[in-house]
């Protein structure tokens, strides 16, 4: 892997009965620099795709829309602060991920994207996040960049 480079983790089962599908690991906290090509490779799997929502509060700069291959998928903000994202495909079809703060440890990280996606998985993010050592303090600084691996 490249350094600087986001990592994303979906469930690999047909079944989506954990609470998450995936789990994002943004490498910075570089917005325009990392959601383009989230967004292009859930696409790639997914489908065209109608919005995302994120958590204004983890994010400096606020697009409304970005263009993923030709199409506007528009940004939804909210401010819940509970370290997650909302994909949607066409009209109903929701899919939810953890996201990792980009100053996490690899190894946390790692742990954390795995339990997330985990068939029998229940936890919240919180949950998730504590227990897998990622600390409030991890979640709560706002980096410009975050180091390679």
């Amino acid at each position: 892997m490249r350094p600087g480079t986001a990592v994303l983790r979906m469930e690999t089962t047909p079944r989506r009965t954990g609470t998450f599908d995936g789990a994002w690991w943004p490498r910075s906290s570089d917005l325009a620099g990392q959601l383009p090509a989230l967004l292009a490779a859930l696409t790639a799997r997914l489908g065209p795709l109608a919005r995302v929502g994120l958590d204004a509060g983890a994010w400096g700069e606020r697009p409304g829309r970005l263009v993923v291959d030709g199409r506007t998928v528009r940004v939804d903000w909210s401010a819940v602060g509970d370290d997650t994202m909302i994909v949607t495909r066409g009209e109903l079809d929701h899919f939810l991920f953890l996201v990792i703060p980009p100053q996490t440890a690899p190894a946390l990280a790692r742990a954390a994207m795995a339990m997330a996606v985990r068939d029998d998985n229940d936890a919240s993010a919180e949950r998730i996040l504590a227990a897998t050592g990622v600390t409030p303090a991890d979640r709560t600084r706002v980096l410009p960049g975050a180091p390679g691996w």
